[in-house]
């Protein structure tokens, strides 16, 4: 098998928001490279899920936020491998107490496609994604020598539980969660009403939604994506891929209302 070059940077950065600066890991396969979100509130600072934890997501973090003295918590949006992997390095986890059992004990993940199920590649090639068929999950390594077979996830216990409705303050920056169940039980996203700014999760992304995996429900999902569709949204940041705006939002939510209205 090849050796892997080595990266120059594993964390990608971008501002797109007054506040919110989008992390990415570009060197994931597309499958499973997650959007992070840093949200600077006055008094306390917020990342909004973790990647794969390939790294030390903390560091990075504090070498770009405008005051790395402040706190920072962690908000995991759900349960699956490429949201939660540098969850372990805060000490504030806040997560929805129906995935907080298996944030604590997560189940094995290797970074070898070999070990995905079948069923699941099936499922990706049915979505749109295509069978995954590289040699590792990424496409490069972090340094010299980084050992690919000893990674593994990391579970932590939620020191934070919340339900739908409630609101996270970071000072100046206030936000309201959203339960949004159907590609995961246990997911959560964040609705900031005062700049119509929607934090997606799984739920919607400017992509292929995965629905039909163990665990996903398409009827909690139809439910999750009337719901989303009916705010006042300016801009959808997603768990994948790009920010899009209100038009996207309904186009994706009628296309796949549509699908499970014949289910």
């Amino acid at each position: 098998m090849a050796e892997l070059p080595v990266a120059h940077g594993w964390y990608g950065a971008e501002k797109i928001l007054p506040r919110i600066t989008r992390i990415t890991e570009p060197h994931v396969h597309p499958v499973y490279s997650a959007n992070m979100y840093l949200v600077e509130g006055d008094a306390v600072d917020m990342i909004v899920d973790s990647g794969m934890g390939i790294v030390p997501l903390k560091p990075f973090l504090d070498g770009i936020r405008t005051d790395a003295a402040k706190p920072i918590w962690c908000f995991t949006t759900h349960a699956h491998a490429d949201h939660f992997g540098a969850m372990h390095e805060f000490d504030t986890r806040i997560a929805h107490p129906i995935d907080a059992p298996d944030l604590e004990a997560p189940s094995e993940y290797t970074l070898d496609p070999k070990d995905i199920p079948e069923s699941f590649q099936q499922i990706l090639i049915e979505c749109g994604y295509g069978r995954i068929d590289t040699p590792w999950m990424i496409d490069a390594v972090p340094y010299q020598g980084y050992d690919l077979r000893a990674w593994t996830l990391k579970g932590a216990p939620q020191t934070r539980l919340v339900e739908d409705g409630d609101i996270v303050d970071l000072g100046g920056w206030a936000a309201e969660v959203l339960f949004v169940p159907g590609h995961d039980a246990g997911q959560i996203g964040l609705w900031h009403a005062e700049s119509g700014t929607l934090f997606g999760a799984d739920a919607v992304y400017d992509g292929p939604l995965i629905w039909q995996a163990p665990g996903m429900s398409a009827a909690d999902y139809a439910a999750t994506l009337k719901r989303l569709m009916a705010l006042p949204v300016e801009v959808v940041l997603g768990g994948h891929d790009d920010p899009f705006g209100k038009a996207r939002l309904v186009e994706m939510c009628e296309h796949y209302l549509a699908i499970w209205a014949d289910l």
